[in-house]
């Protein structure tokens, strides 16, 4: 159950955005590619982090303590979260230079044309921020899940307990 948490917050976060900034976003990164992959890498290393966490909140009876062996991959999952703010300033640099080649030198564009053209700068920015956000979670919820079985779960449960018998 506390493997599902990174994907209610994710799902919070997204649904706190209002709808017709939503629907923008959705409707400006169909014309992107930059776009694609910053979600695409995003989505599959969080789906990849949710597996990790949910095996490594498991208890293992056998071993008495929680499988250990995710937590290298998890951390080196959640520092992949890293890049995506780095890859929405790739884009958004990229579609400000792309904004300002369309326009002519000497000509004067109004103020409309100007922000139509630099709106996709802000969806790179945006999806990389959000897939950094979510991509942090997986991580942190194994580690404070552990911490909140072993806490909730009574002596039995404590590596220490575990040792004393």
């Amino acid at each position: 159950m506390l493997a599902a948490v990174p994907v209610v917050l994710a799902a919070l976060v997204f649904a706190a955005i209002p709808p017709d900034v939503r629907q923008e976003y959705l409707q400006r990164v169909r014309n992107h590619p930059i776009d694609w992959i910053i979600l695409g890498l995003g989505f599959a290393l969080f789906l990849a982090q949710i597996w990790l966490c949910r095996r490594a909140l498991i208890w293992q009876d056998q071993l008495g303590d929680f499988d250990i062996s995710t937590d290298r991959w998890l951390s080196h999952l959640a520092q992949g979260a890293e890049w995506f703010p780095l890859l929405g300033l790739m884009g958004t640099v990229i579609a400000i230079l792309q904004t300002f080649s369309t326009i002519t030198p000497g000509a004067r564009p109004d103020a409309a044309e100007i922000i139509r053209k630099y709106a996709p700068a802000i969806t790179a920015t945006g999806g990389g921020l959000y897939m950094a956000f979510i991509n942090i979670l997986p991580s942190w919820i194994a580690n404070v899940g552990r911490d909140l079985i072993r806490t909730f779960g009574g002596p039995a449960l404590l590596p220490e307990a575990m040792d004393a018998e």
